[in-house]
């Protein structure tokens, strides 16, 4: 498998010069408040918990120092774009060494790293978990009490993980935060712990994150094999002599200790970030809170392995193989998510197999060298793809936990859904690349430019596009199933007492839902039941979904302003630029394919940007298109569409898809019931033969002695009767011989 980078620098006239490698310089000290805060706001809520607090203070000191936090990191933003790098020290944590020599030393601070592509992260990490955390003060409200306390204590110390994560100095930090966040996720994923399908559902996330993190771990520890440092600033010095070899096309000189690296960190990032093969855990994690899947498993935690490769972007380029896997493998995650979001009918899981599929997007955009096109998709995706979970809540928490989408129709028009018909509608053309008006539109066609850029890259670009049309096919399918169409709504399971009609119109509201599962074992209080005679209506959402939701449709539209299409992306370009995430290898792409190069970087003999500034339009309008004909006109009832017409023609496609293509089923049978089976075959051997030879040896000496233990019963005559009997024995075996 060749180099990605060796084409595109045969591409240029003349090789891009290397990018100035810029020491750190002395960060800020209060930058350290950026993970203080939340780690203080969780220490916060568990004092809640033991004092067996019953009101909605967690949440209020949550949303406070989290609010405190993206402050802070607002203000180190700024310190960073006027003076570049820097290193904020906080206090020595490992630092032990065994001689003088190199390598002979391992250090690794508390401290953070603050470049553009830090602040890039932390700027929405931060924002989206104050805002988040807002919206799940009134969506969690009907678990005030114990729960409560519990769901903002690991909210809290997610966002602490996220923080260290994200603003590590050095890859043990990194590695701190990485389990940090699977820590709490699992934690969250879990929260209805009597609810037996989260608790599968967390303990699935669990132990599918565990092996990717056991490769990242050894990517680690190799790093500092070769590197003699688990530090950025020693890693990328070190580094520095192969990207000199690499410019000059002298790849094969590269250690191929150095080239592994990255394939160890590689793996650890398809497991965060859910791609093949490591995918399946990030469905079920619906089973979670919805805001734990807006923050977590939508906006931060699952971009944690996109940070990952953009952070040692010097390291991957160095690897022939690194760049080519990932990028194959995101778009075939892209494509195969894609598949099955457009065939599910739970509207939240739709929205999670759109996640997986956006994160092959940004998986492929870094592998053709678009690290800038990803960063922006990452920036974009988090803002409106938040508003999308974060509005299938508002539905899932008014409709008593109703999430099919035949069940639901017209809610848009129902009284006191206006704001998140509105909302959902902003974050369905995001996600579809509505042309122009969408920042989700620039920064996919980025990362499609940045494919067809290339000729050797084209087929990744050709399923990019393909995974782009059929994204806006089902995201549409949503919005015009359940929030267009006649008003027709069947409350969901959470609701009490029974619903005399299953269509009933959607002029009613004040009923109360529920999260699924919801009751396993958490606090009961009479405030939950304030709606008590209408719990089979519509409860509409209050001020703070509200709120939240008007505030991300418009910061969905602002971030369009600092955002524009090419390589450079505007403000988030000059945030990338500024860090690891840009390097010689994305300089020389940016040389060949947008400068000497140009004639080569073709789309059918277009200029493949401005190609694709056409090309993604048409496709996503055909997408929209398709699914306006499917399933909005002509439908007179929730149940049903046009679509379902088609479903015979599909023959056992369909079926195929809505069962996930049987990829679960497959992980059963080849990897789940043969290691159950050889689990049991350990436990016999383990039992019968260890065991039983530990039992045998130590049941031998016990057995002589209970043999034995009658002769020395202290009676003479016993002893007198044993010597005779000795002598006996002795005078008879004497002549038996002699005869």
């Amino acid at each position: 498998m060749q180099s990605i980078v060796g084409p595109l620098l045969a591409m240029a006239d003349t090789p891009a010069a290397a990018a100035e490698y810029v020491a750190p310089g002395v960060g800020p000290a209060y930058a350290l408040l950026v993970p203080v805060l939340p780690l203080i706001a969780f220490v916060l809520c568990a004092v809640c918990a033991a004092m067996r607090v019953k009101s909605k203070l967690p949440a209020w000191i949550t949303v406070g120092l989290l609010a405190c936090s993206f402050g802070v990191t607002l203000a180190a933003t700024m310190a960073v774009r006027a003076g570049g790098p820097m290193i904020s020290h906080g206090f020595e944590w490992i630092n032990f060494s065994w001689g003088d020599g190199p390598g002979q030393a391992f250090v690794a601070d508390f401290s953070l790293y603050l470049d553009s592509l830090t602040c890039l992260w932390m700027l929405f990490v931060t924002g989206l978990a104050t805002l988040i955390a807002l919206y799940a003060s009134e969506y969690m409200s009907h678990d005030v009490g114990q729960g409560y306390n519990r769901f903002f204590a690991a909210f809290s110390l997610f966002v602490f993980s996220m923080a260290c994560l994200v603003m590590a100095d050095n890859l043990v930090l990194l590695y701190l935060g990485w389990e940090g966040v699977g820590l709490c996720s699992y934690l969250l994923i879990g929260y209805f712990y009597k609810k037996p399908s989260a608790v599968a559902a967390a303990k699935k996330a669990f132990i599918v994150n565990r092996i990717g993190d056991l490769f990242l771990a050894l990517g680690i520890m190799l790093c500092f094999v070769h590197f003699g440092s688990v530090e950025y600033k020693t890693i990328f010095e070190q580094a520095r002599p192969y990207m000199e070899l690499l410019t000059q096309g002298r790849i094969a000189e590269i250690p191929a200790i150095a080239q592994i690296i990255p394939l160890l960190l590689m793996v650890g990032a398809f497991g965060k970030s859910a791609q093949l093969p490591l995918y399946v855990w990030l469905p079920d994690a619906m089973e979670g809170p919805t805001p734990v899947s807006a923050l977590i498993h939508a906006a931060t935690m699952v971009t944690a392995g996109v940070f990952l490769i953009a952070r040692a972007y010097p390291l991957f380029l160095i690897s022939e193989s690194a760049l080519p896997i990932v990028g194959w493998v995101g778009a075939l995650t892209a494509l195969l998510a894609a598949t099955i979001g457009m065939a599910q009918f739970d509207i939240k899981r739709i929205m999670a197999y759109s996640t997986v599929s956006q994160l092959g997007y940004m998986f492929a955009g870094l592998a053709v060298l678009g690290s800038t096109a990803a960063a922006a998709h990452v920036f974009t995706h988090a803002f409106f793809k938040a508003m999308l979970f974060l509005s299938c809540g508002a539905v899932m928490h008014g409709f008593a936990g109703q999430l099919d989408l035949r069940k639901l129709s017209g809610v848009g028009s129902m009284p006191g859904w206006r704001i998140v018909s509105i909302a959902m509608l902003i974050g369905c053309l995001n996600l579809a690349g509505f042309p122009v008006i969408t920042a989700g539109f620039w920064s996919k066609d980025m990362i499609l430019g940045d494919a067809f850029a290339n000729p050797s890259l084209q087929a990744i670009g050709w399923i990019l596009l393909l995974t782009a049309g059929l994204t806006a096919y089902y995201t549409f399918r949503v919005y015009f199933r359940v929030f267009a169409g006649p008003q027709q709504y069947e409350m969901g399971d959470e609701h009490h007492g029974t619903h005399d009609d299953a269509h009933a119109h959607g002029d009613h509201h004040g009923g109360h839902g529920h999260e699924p599962g919801h009751g396993g074992g958490h606090d009961k209080h009479d405030d939950h039941h304030d709606h008590d005679d209408h719990h089979d209506t519509p409860h509409a959402p209050g001020w703070a979904i509200n709120t939240v939701l008007a505030v991300l449709a418009v910061a969905s539209f602002a971030i369009l302003i600092p955002l524009k299409s090419g390589p450079d992306a505007g403000w988030v370009g000059s945030m990338v630029s500024g860090s690891s995430a840009r390097t010689i290898g994305d300089a020389a792409y940016l040389h060949s394919a947008h400068g000497a190069g140009h004639a080569h970087a073709t789309f059918f003999g277009f200029d493949a940007h401005k190609a694709m500034l056409v090309v993604s339009s048409i496709v996503g309008l055909v997408g929209i298109g398709v699914a306006y004909w499917l399933h909005r006109a002509g439908r007179t009832t929730a149940a049903t569409a046009r679509a379902d017409a088609l479903l015979p023609a599909a023959g056992p496609l369909a079926r195929w898809a809505q069962n996930k293509w049987y990829v679960d089923e497959l992980y059963d049978a080849i990897v789940r019931k043969p290691l159950l089976i050889l689990s049991h075959l350990f436990h016999v051997i383990d039992r019968y033969l260890v065991d039983g030879l530990v039992d045998l040896l130590g049941w031998a000496p016990r057995g002589a002695g209970r043999t034995l233990r009658p002769s020395q019963s202290g009676q003479l005559h016993g002893y007198a009767l044993g010597m005779a009997g000795g002598i006996v024995a002795f005078l008879v075996i004497v002549l038996l011989v002699i005869t």
